[in-house]
C-alpha cells in the first residue's frame, strides 16, 4: 500500500490555507478603486494572502506526535 507523504492533519491545514488564498484573491478583485488602490486591494486582500501562505508553510512542516 502506498503511504502518503503527509498526514490527514497536514491536508486539512493545507485546505484551510487554500481557502485563505482564494478569499484573498477574491477580496482583491472586488476592489472598486482604479488599479486596485482601495482598502480591499492594498490591505485586506494581501493580508489574507499572507496568512494563507503562512498557513501553507505551517502545513508542510507540521508533524503530529507519534501515537504509541
Amino acid at each position: 500500500m502506498n503511504k502518503l507523504v503527509f498526514s490527514k492533519a497536514n491536508y486539512i491545514i493545507m485546505l484551510i490555507g487554500i481557502a485563505f488564498l482564494i478569499i484573498g484573491f477574491i477580496t482583491m478583485s472586488k476592489d472598486d478603486q482604479p488599479h486596485g488602490f482601495g482598502t480591499l486591494g492594498l490591505t485586506i486582500g494581501p493580508t489574507f494572502l499572507l496568512i494563507g501562505f503562512i498557513i501553507q508553510f505551517v502545513a508542510i512542516f507540521y508533524k503530529q506526535g507519534k501515537k504509541e
